[in-house]
């Protein structure tokens, strides 16, 4: 069926849906624990005397977080004993998480890293497996909430209250850290989670009644599939139902374009990734001071970055998924060259913003449209562990191929780097353009089928 153009008007207004307008604070309650295991952990520890090394080792903490394919299968099929029954299985998994945020950072908060740093460790790994499950839950109930169409508004304003949550747990934590102290810091952080436990006492649970009949009707088919029939061991069961399930029906529905599929999922992001890395060095040896970077990567760049994902959801209204998805990645491209024509006239601060602004626009609106198309491939039987297969393995390559970033920059220097990064984005273009077309045909042929029945 060919979706019907709306106004651009009707396009903004969409941000205030009372589920769309929710997102923002369910994203601001996944972005507040992050930097708290992160960045301003590490200024923390080192803040009372712990070594490097040791705060090094703290990073192994955000490992739990490129595992939320094996926490969201629980998430999906395990209920929890009468809260479940009350709020429904997204929001009794959400009070949960949240929940167990505030209390593992309250108790961070109360801990002296020179007296107890294994205990430090330990609720560190609570607190990221909590983040990590709220993760989860939150895009499960973002994609069950709401029709595809508005997807990409759901996403930018996740993305809008992401970003100003991390400021808070970030700049704001460190602030409070310098003018009180660290428990003060940690504390309020804490209290802050009673964001995400309000709004999850407020929003409405989506209706699973249709997904769980097909659901459970494709897990029988393929328990006798896999073990047979008659008896066999409960755990073999839920296993092949909460676990492999999941997988099976993305293979099954998508044959051999699953591949594919999985492969433009996880490149899709490359350039943008890649150059990510390298950024504030350029910066610094272009000759901008940190004050500059400041100022105009960070403030000015965070309201351009909100700025394009906003205009990323509400492209996605007016025109579906398929055209803006292929305009973010020719954006995302674009400001590549552009940082690698900025690689060659030297420091000049307006030349910087407008980059900057360029880069920040580009990247908000590809990673809201992109939000949306991911959530667009799951099965809502499986909400929560496909997605978190897509999210899983969208920035691997990325991050696998960052990591030679500086030997590119040693060897050939910032202006080639970027134009590198660049021709990294080319495939994504070219099979964002192919999956735009053969949507286009299913569409016809759907048309076509309809028009002669």
């Amino acid at each position: 069926m060919v979706k019907q153009q709306v106004g651009w008007l009707e396009a903004f207004l969409v941000y205030f849906k009372p589920r769309v307008l929710a997102m923002f604070f369910l994203g601001f309650s996944s972005g507040l624990p992050y930097a708290l295991v992160f960045s301003t952990l590490a200024a923390w520890l080192r803040d009372f005397g712990i070594s490097r090394t040791a705060i090094g080792f703290f990073a192994w903490v955000g490992v739990i977080f490129a595992f939320k394919f094996v926490i969201a299968p629980f998430i999906d099929a395990v209920p929890i004993p009468w809260l479940t029954r009350k709020m429904g299985k997204r929001r009794s998994w959400m009070l949960v998480s949240q929940i167990g945020l505030a209390i593992g950072l309250y108790g961070m908060a109360n801990l002296n890293p020179q007296l107890a740093i294994l205990q430090v460790a330990l609720v560190s790994l609570a607190v990221a497996f909590f983040s990590a499950s709220q993760d989860v839950v939150v895009d499960a109930y973002r994609i069950e909430a709401v029709e595809q169409e508005f997807q990409g508004a759901m996403a930018a304003n996740y993305v809008f209250g992401y970003r100003v949550a991390v400021l808070i747990s970030g700049a704001g934590a460190l602030v409070i850290a310098d003018q009180l102290n660290w428990y003060v810091s940690y504390t309020t952080m804490a209290a802050f989670m009673c964001v995400g436990i309000i709004t999850t006492f407020i929003i409405k649970e989506p209706d699973h009644r249709k997904m769980q009949e097909e659901a459970e009707t494709f897990e029988h088919e393929w328990v006798e599939k896999v073990l047979g029939s008659g008896q066999h061991s409960r755990v073999k069961e839920w296993f092949v139902r909460a676990v492999a399930s999941p997988f099976l029906e993305f293979f099954q529905r998508n044959g051999r374009f699953s591949i594919l599929l999985l492969f433009f999922v996880s490149i899709y992001l490359l350039s943008d990734i890649v150059m990510g890395i390298m950024a504030n060095p350029f910066y610094l040896d272009l000759g901008f001071s940190k004050t500059d970077i400041a100022q105009i990567t960070k403030v000015f760049g965070f309201f351009c970055t909100i700025a394009g994902a906003f205009l990323g959801g509400a492209l996605v209204v007016r025109y579906g998924i398929m055209r803006p998805l292929i305009l973010g990645a020719c954006m995302l491209t674009v400001t590549n060259l552009l940082f690698a024509y900025m690689a060659q006239q030297g420091p000049d601060k307006m030349w910087l913003a407008f980059v900057i602004s360029a880069d920040n626009i580009s990247g908000g609106l590809a990673n809201s449209v992109f939000i949306a198309y991911l959530s667009s491939l799951v099965n809502q039987s499986y909400t929560a562990t496909q997605y978190a297969l897509f999210s899983s393995i969208m920035k691997l390559p990325g991050k696998i191929v960052a990591g030679f970033s500086g030997v590119v920059v040693d060897a050939q220097g910032y202006t080639h780097f970027f134009v590198y990064a660049a021709i990294l984005g080319l495939p994504a273009i070219i099979l964002a353009v192919y999956l735009w077309l053969r949507s286009r045909k299913e569409e016809a042929e759907e048309a076509g089928a309809a028009s002669t029945s």
